[in-house]
Protein backbone atom coordinates (compact mmCIF):
# COMPACT_ATOMS: atom_id res chain seq x y z
CA UNK A 1 0.00 0.00 0.00
CA UNK A 2 1.52 2.80 -1.29
CA UNK A 3 0.36 6.82 0.36
CA UNK A 4 1.97 9.44 -2.09
CA UNK A 5 1.79 13.41 -0.54
CA UNK A 6 1.29 15.91 -2.98
CA UNK A 7 4.70 17.99 -2.86
CA UNK A 8 6.56 21.20 -4.09
CA UNK A 9 9.09 19.20 -5.23
CA UNK A 10 9.70 20.01 -9.07
CA UNK A 11 10.33 16.99 -11.30
CA UNK A 12 13.81 16.25 -12.70
CA UNK A 13 15.55 17.30 -15.68
CA UNK A 14 14.46 20.63 -17.65
CA UNK A 15 10.98 20.28 -15.92
CA UNK A 16 12.57 20.78 -12.71
CA UNK A 17 14.36 24.30 -14.22
CA UNK A 18 11.45 25.31 -15.40
CA UNK A 19 9.27 24.78 -12.31
CA UNK A 20 11.87 26.25 -9.96
CA UNK A 21 11.82 29.46 -12.87
CA UNK A 22 8.06 29.56 -11.99
CA UNK A 23 8.80 29.78 -8.00
CA UNK A 24 10.66 32.58 -8.49
CA UNK A 25 8.58 34.73 -10.77
CA UNK A 26 5.58 33.96 -8.85
CA UNK A 27 7.06 34.58 -5.55
CA UNK A 28 8.55 37.77 -7.14
CA UNK A 29 5.44 38.83 -8.25
CA UNK A 30 4.17 38.38 -4.47
CA UNK A 31 6.89 40.07 -2.59
CA UNK A 32 6.43 43.22 -5.34
CA UNK A 33 2.91 43.49 -5.19
CA UNK A 34 2.53 43.29 -1.34
CA UNK A 35 5.37 46.06 -1.12
CA UNK A 36 3.13 47.95 -2.67
CA UNK A 37 -0.09 47.06 -1.05
CA UNK A 38 1.00 47.36 2.71
CA UNK A 39 4.45 48.99 2.82
CA UNK A 40 5.03 51.37 0.88
CA UNK A 41 1.45 53.48 1.63
CA UNK A 42 1.71 52.32 5.19
CA UNK A 43 5.33 53.60 5.68
CA UNK A 44 6.19 50.09 6.80
CA UNK A 45 10.22 49.85 6.36
CA UNK A 46 11.19 45.63 6.02
CA UNK A 47 14.72 45.06 6.07
CA UNK A 48 17.44 45.33 3.55
CA UNK A 49 17.30 47.04 -0.02
CA UNK A 50 13.84 47.04 -0.24
CA UNK A 51 13.60 49.17 3.67
CA UNK A 52 16.44 51.45 2.24
CA UNK A 53 14.51 52.33 -1.42
CA UNK A 54 11.25 53.26 0.97
CA UNK A 55 13.18 55.80 3.33
CA UNK A 56 14.75 57.62 -0.34
CA UNK A 57 10.93 58.04 -1.65
CA UNK A 58 9.99 59.65 1.15
CA UNK A 59 13.25 61.51 1.43
CA UNK A 60 13.71 62.06 -1.90
CA UNK A 61 10.57 60.97 -4.44
CA UNK A 62 12.68 58.55 -6.38
CA UNK A 63 10.81 55.54 -7.35
CA UNK A 64 11.14 52.42 -5.32
CA UNK A 65 11.37 49.75 -7.63
CA UNK A 66 14.39 51.54 -9.65
CA UNK A 67 16.11 52.00 -6.42
CA UNK A 68 15.71 48.12 -5.45
CA UNK A 69 17.07 47.72 -8.57
CA UNK A 70 20.16 50.28 -8.81
CA UNK A 71 20.81 49.09 -5.65
CA UNK A 72 21.48 45.57 -5.89
CA UNK A 73 23.23 45.78 -9.55
CA UNK A 74 26.89 45.93 -7.26
CA UNK A 75 24.98 43.07 -5.47
CA UNK A 76 24.81 40.74 -8.27
CA UNK A 77 27.88 41.34 -9.40
CA UNK A 78 29.24 40.59 -5.72
CA UNK A 79 27.41 37.86 -5.39
CA UNK A 80 28.35 35.96 -8.62
CA UNK A 81 31.70 36.91 -7.99
CA UNK A 82 32.07 35.80 -4.55
CA UNK A 83 29.36 33.76 -3.28
CA UNK A 84 27.16 31.55 -5.69
CA UNK A 85 28.09 31.37 -9.02
CA UNK A 86 26.52 31.88 -12.42
CA UNK A 87 23.51 29.72 -11.60
CA UNK A 88 23.08 32.49 -8.02
CA UNK A 89 23.59 35.01 -10.88
CA UNK A 90 20.94 34.49 -12.94
CA UNK A 91 17.82 33.16 -10.40
CA UNK A 92 18.75 36.45 -8.54
CA UNK A 93 19.00 38.83 -11.28
CA UNK A 94 15.45 37.12 -12.53
CA UNK A 95 13.94 37.86 -9.15
CA UNK A 96 15.47 41.42 -8.73
CA UNK A 97 14.30 42.54 -12.16
CA UNK A 98 10.84 40.72 -11.61
CA UNK A 99 10.42 42.56 -8.41
CA UNK A 100 12.03 45.88 -9.53
CA UNK A 101 9.89 46.44 -12.64
CA UNK A 102 6.81 45.31 -10.82
CA UNK A 103 6.91 47.80 -7.65
CA UNK A 104 7.26 50.73 -10.24
CA UNK A 105 4.16 49.56 -12.86
CA UNK A 106 1.97 48.45 -10.19
CA UNK A 107 2.59 51.89 -7.77
CA UNK A 108 -0.08 54.00 -9.74
CA UNK A 109 -2.74 51.14 -9.42
CA UNK A 110 -2.39 48.60 -6.58
CA UNK A 111 -4.56 50.47 -3.60
CA UNK A 112 -3.62 50.01 -0.13
CA UNK A 113 -6.52 47.61 1.67
CA UNK A 114 -6.37 48.77 4.64
CA UNK A 115 -3.91 50.78 7.17
CA UNK A 116 -4.63 49.39 10.35
CA UNK A 117 -1.24 48.19 11.90
CA UNK A 118 -2.27 44.70 13.03
CA UNK A 119 -3.89 43.70 9.49
CA UNK A 120 -0.63 45.26 7.98
CA UNK A 121 1.71 43.07 9.81
CA UNK A 122 -0.81 40.05 9.49
CA UNK A 123 -1.14 39.98 5.57
CA UNK A 124 1.72 41.80 4.49
CA UNK A 125 4.51 39.66 6.51
CA UNK A 126 1.92 37.03 4.80
CA UNK A 127 2.24 37.78 1.33
CA UNK A 128 6.07 38.94 1.86
CA UNK A 129 6.86 35.66 3.44
CA UNK A 130 5.29 33.58 0.83
CA UNK A 131 7.06 34.99 -2.19
CA UNK A 132 10.05 35.10 -0.67
CA UNK A 133 9.71 31.35 0.28
CA UNK A 134 8.79 30.90 -3.15
CA UNK A 135 11.79 32.15 -4.68
CA UNK A 136 14.23 30.75 -2.50
CA UNK A 137 12.13 26.86 -3.11
CA UNK A 138 13.28 28.13 -6.76
CA UNK A 139 17.13 27.99 -5.66
CA UNK A 140 17.01 31.99 -5.88
CA UNK A 141 17.34 34.73 -3.99
CA UNK A 142 15.69 38.08 -3.49
CA UNK A 143 19.36 39.63 -3.89
CA UNK A 144 19.81 42.27 -1.08
CA UNK A 145 21.75 42.38 2.05
CA UNK A 146 21.85 38.69 2.10
CA UNK A 147 24.37 39.02 -0.20
CA UNK A 148 26.36 41.31 1.78
CA UNK A 149 25.53 38.72 4.88
CA UNK A 150 27.00 35.90 3.23
CA UNK A 151 30.01 37.59 2.64
CA UNK A 152 30.70 39.08 6.22
CA UNK A 153 30.25 35.29 7.00
CA UNK A 154 32.60 33.80 4.53
CA UNK A 155 35.06 36.78 4.84
CA UNK A 156 34.89 38.09 8.49
CA UNK A 157 33.62 35.06 9.99
CA UNK A 158 30.83 36.51 11.28
CA UNK A 159 27.35 34.74 11.69
CA UNK A 160 25.02 35.19 8.49
CA UNK A 161 22.11 35.78 11.17
CA UNK A 162 23.94 38.62 13.23
CA UNK A 163 25.39 40.11 9.75
CA UNK A 164 21.51 40.66 8.64
CA UNK A 165 20.45 41.59 11.92
CA UNK A 166 23.08 44.87 12.14
CA UNK A 167 22.43 45.99 8.76
CA UNK A 168 18.14 45.76 9.23
CA UNK A 169 19.57 47.61 12.43
CA UNK A 170 21.09 50.42 11.05
CA UNK A 171 18.45 50.57 8.22
CA UNK A 172 15.46 50.36 11.48
CA UNK A 173 17.11 53.36 12.85
CA UNK A 174 17.07 55.33 9.77
CA UNK A 175 13.21 54.59 9.43
CA UNK A 176 12.33 55.42 13.17
CA UNK A 177 14.28 58.89 12.51
CA UNK A 178 12.11 59.49 9.33
CA UNK A 179 8.82 57.49 10.05
CA UNK A 180 8.73 57.40 13.96
CA UNK A 181 9.51 54.96 16.07
CA UNK A 182 5.80 53.05 15.95
CA UNK A 183 6.98 51.83 12.30
CA UNK A 184 10.17 50.18 13.00
CA UNK A 185 7.92 48.29 15.96
CA UNK A 186 5.39 47.68 12.80
CA UNK A 187 8.28 46.88 10.75
CA UNK A 188 10.02 44.00 13.31
CA UNK A 189 6.37 42.29 14.10
CA UNK A 190 6.10 42.25 10.25
CA UNK A 191 9.73 40.70 9.85
CA UNK A 192 8.59 37.97 12.24
CA UNK A 193 5.48 37.40 10.65
CA UNK A 194 7.39 36.72 7.40
CA UNK A 195 10.04 34.93 8.84
CA UNK A 196 7.90 32.12 10.13
CA UNK A 197 5.81 32.44 6.76
CA UNK A 198 8.51 32.11 4.72
CA UNK A 199 9.51 29.16 7.20
CA UNK A 200 6.68 26.95 6.39
CA UNK A 201 6.72 27.65 2.55
CA UNK A 202 10.58 26.76 2.59
CA UNK A 203 10.11 23.32 5.05
CA UNK A 204 6.09 23.22 4.67
CA UNK A 205 3.71 22.33 7.67
CA UNK A 206 4.77 18.80 9.29
CA UNK A 207 2.44 16.18 7.64
CA UNK A 208 4.24 13.27 8.73
CA UNK A 209 5.03 12.00 11.95
CA UNK A 210 7.30 9.35 12.90
CA UNK A 211 7.87 6.91 16.05
CA UNK A 212 9.46 5.18 18.26
CA UNK A 213 7.84 2.43 19.59
CA UNK A 214 9.61 -0.25 22.56
CA UNK A 215 7.61 -3.40 23.03
CA UNK A 216 7.55 -6.92 24.81
CA UNK A 217 6.61 -8.79 21.76
CA UNK A 218 7.83 -6.15 18.76
CA UNK A 219 7.45 -8.85 16.01
CA UNK A 220 3.82 -8.96 16.65
CA UNK A 221 4.04 -4.68 16.42
CA UNK A 222 6.06 -4.68 13.60
CA UNK A 223 3.56 -7.21 11.43
CA UNK A 224 0.35 -5.03 12.13
CA UNK A 225 2.38 -2.04 11.29
CA UNK A 226 3.38 -3.78 8.08
CA UNK A 227 -0.39 -5.25 7.35
CA UNK A 228 -2.74 -3.09 8.42
CA UNK A 229 -1.20 -0.03 8.35
CA UNK A 230 0.72 -0.57 5.12
CA UNK A 231 3.60 1.83 6.33
CA UNK A 232 7.26 0.41 6.53
CA UNK A 233 9.11 -0.75 9.69
CA UNK A 234 12.85 -0.57 10.70
CA UNK A 235 13.87 -2.26 13.35
CA UNK A 236 16.97 -0.70 15.47
CA UNK A 237 19.50 -3.00 17.55
CA UNK A 238 19.50 -0.86 21.31
CA UNK A 239 19.83 -1.44 24.97
CA UNK A 240 18.33 -0.82 27.84
CA UNK A 241 20.04 2.05 30.14
CA UNK A 242 18.65 0.45 33.21
CA UNK A 243 18.28 -3.09 32.66
CA UNK A 244 21.55 -3.61 29.99
CA UNK A 245 19.56 -5.72 27.84
CA UNK A 246 19.28 -5.75 24.69
CA UNK A 247 15.92 -4.83 23.37
CA UNK A 248 14.90 -3.92 19.84
CA UNK A 249 13.51 -0.67 18.68
CA UNK A 250 11.19 0.01 16.11
CA UNK A 251 10.61 2.84 13.46
CA UNK A 252 8.05 4.05 11.62
CA UNK A 253 7.74 7.25 9.79
CA UNK A 254 3.74 7.97 9.17
CA UNK A 255 1.15 10.42 7.92
CA UNK A 256 -0.34 12.82 10.61
CA UNK A 257 -3.99 11.49 10.11
CA UNK A 258 -2.57 7.85 11.04
CA UNK A 259 -1.63 8.45 14.20
CA UNK A 260 -4.39 7.36 15.91
CA UNK A 261 -4.18 4.29 14.21
CA UNK A 262 -0.75 3.70 15.24
CA UNK A 263 -1.61 3.52 18.57
CA UNK A 264 -4.67 1.55 18.43
CA UNK A 265 -2.69 -0.82 16.50
CA UNK A 266 0.26 -0.94 19.29
CA UNK A 267 -2.09 -0.64 22.05
CA UNK A 268 -3.85 -4.03 20.82
CA UNK A 269 -0.80 -6.02 20.68
CA UNK A 270 0.80 -4.34 24.14
CA UNK A 271 -0.52 -2.10 26.15
CA UNK A 272 2.39 -1.42 28.31
CA UNK A 273 4.47 -0.28 24.94
CA UNK A 274 6.83 2.73 25.13
CA UNK A 275 5.79 4.56 22.58
CA UNK A 276 7.44 8.32 21.41
CA UNK A 277 5.63 10.42 18.31
CA UNK A 278 7.26 13.36 16.60
CA UNK A 279 6.55 15.87 13.55
CA UNK A 280 8.47 14.84 10.80
CA UNK A 281 10.05 18.07 9.31
CA UNK A 282 10.31 16.87 5.78
CA UNK A 283 9.82 13.04 4.47
CA UNK A 284 11.03 11.86 1.13
CA UNK A 285 11.30 8.83 -0.48
CA UNK A 286 9.01 5.61 -0.61
CA UNK A 287 5.21 6.26 0.02
CA UNK A 288 6.07 10.32 0.53
CA UNK A 289 7.69 13.03 -1.64
CA UNK A 290 9.73 11.48 -4.24
CA UNK A 291 13.65 12.58 -3.72
CA UNK A 292 14.78 15.48 -6.00
CA UNK A 293 18.05 15.56 -7.85
CA UNK A 294 19.94 18.93 -7.50
CA UNK A 295 20.11 20.97 -10.39
CA UNK A 296 22.43 24.02 -11.02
Amino acid sequence: MRRVKWSFHAPRGGLGVAFDYAQIVVGSLLVAVGTNMFFVPNKVVSGGVTGISIILHYLAGTPVGAVVFALNLPLLWLGWRYAGGMGFFVRTLVSVVIISVTIDLTASWVMAPTSDRLLVICYGGLMDGIGMGLVFRGRGTTGGTDVLARLAHRWLGVGIGQALLAMNVAIFAVAAWEFGAEAVMVALALAFVSARVLDLVLEGFSAARSALIISKDPGAVKTAILERLGRGVTVLDAIGGFTGEPRPVLYVVIAAHEVGRLKRLVAEVDRSAFVAITPAQEVLGEGFAPMRREES
